[in-house]
């Protein structure tokens, strides 16, 4: 199933407001704690940016060493 906006702001209303049953379309979901709505509101929003992440940052060490 595609994410729409529509479902993102419908999953944010239910979280701002308290509610942990929300309808999307022809269909309803009953979350089971706050962190799972937000955890699925991650996702969605993820989803719908085109699954773009926030590259990894390595740090490089070095020991002082000249090669």
């Amino acid at each position: 199933m595609a994410v729409t906006q529509a479902d993102i702001d419908a999953l944010k209303k239910a979280i701002y407001s308290g509610a942990t049953k929300v309808s999307y379309r022809d269909r309803s979901v009953d979350y089971r704690s706050l962190s799972e709505m937000k955890q699925t509101l991650a996702d969605m929003q993820r989803e719908i940016s085109g699954g773009k992440r926030e590259p990894y940052k390595f740090k490089r060490y070095d020991r002082g060493y000249n090669s």
